[in-house]
């Protein structure tokens, strides 16, 4: 009995602590007279797991390259990032890809799918890169609940713009990440087709409490997530829960 409540004690403390720690985060550059220019400036926040958060603001107010120090993407002039517990910029490069592929996945607005691949194959990738053996089945059981059972075989010039983005879901959630990065997923979407893609998306953050953390300029959209953080000329203006 004593084992089993330190497991579940142990099992517990993990699901409380925080998917992303961000602290005093700052990325700044050198422009060509020397003049230094602040992208970020002394970002702070946390995420808890299975939280839906928008990143909003203006455009140049620093969400992309907040979305890009999340991922690791791009190295900070100050503060940290932690993801599960661990520091991204401790690591080389190679230990921050490692990182990546068995915590976060991505939806990109221009898809980002490999044209030589076919949608299966797109899903496949990141589950036989992670060593799963069972890559085909679970690539196959996620584009079936994307509703592209009918399109395994297909290229992305194939598919229409909306099919090509739920693949790029379906190839983000298949891993099970802890964290999905969504930079404008509807952003060359329709507005219906940008619509069922979003509720694709939210609910599979509900079914598989993933983390997701969009960054968007559609205020409705960042309405319906459970928490907004605002962005001003590279400061966190604001964090707002739903109501």
């Amino acid at each position: 009995m004593l084992n089993r409540t330190r497991t579940e004690t142990s099992t517990t403390a993990n699901l409380l602590e925080p998917v992303v720690e961000v602290s005093h985060l700052s990325r700044a550059v050198t422009s060509d007279d020397g003049a230094r220019l602040s992208i970020l400036d002394d970002v702070s926040f946390t995420i808890a797991a299975g939280e839906a958060i928008a990143i909003v603001g203006a455009s140049g107010s620093g969400k992309s390259t907040l979305l890009g120090l999340l991922a690791g993407l791009d190295s900070p002039s100050g503060g940290s990032v932690r993801i599960r517990g661990q520091d991204l910029f401790a690591l080389d490069e190679d230990g921050r890809a490692e990182l990546r592929g068995a915590c976060v996945g991505f939806v990109f607005q221009s898809f980002q799918l490999l044209p030589a691949l076919t949608a299966l194959e797109n899903v496949m990738l990141p589950l036989e890169l992670a060593g799963r053996r069972d890559a085909r089945q679970e690539a196959e059981s996620w584009l079936g609940r994307v509703g592209l059972s009918g399109r395994l075989g297909h290229y992305p010039r194939q598919l229409s713009g909306g099919e090509q983005q739920r693949v790029a879901v379906a190839r983000a959630f298949a891993p099970q990440p802890a964290l999905v990065l969504a930079d404008e997923p509807t952003g060359n979407l329709d507005v219906a087709t940008g619509e069922a893609v979003i509720e694709l998306m939210f609910s599979l953050n509900a079914e598989s409490g993933t983390t997701l953390v969009l960054v968007t300029h559609d205020n409705a959209l960042a309405a319906r997530c459970g928490r907004t953080l605002r962005l001003a000329a590279g400061r966190l203006e604001s964090s707002t829960a739903a109501l």
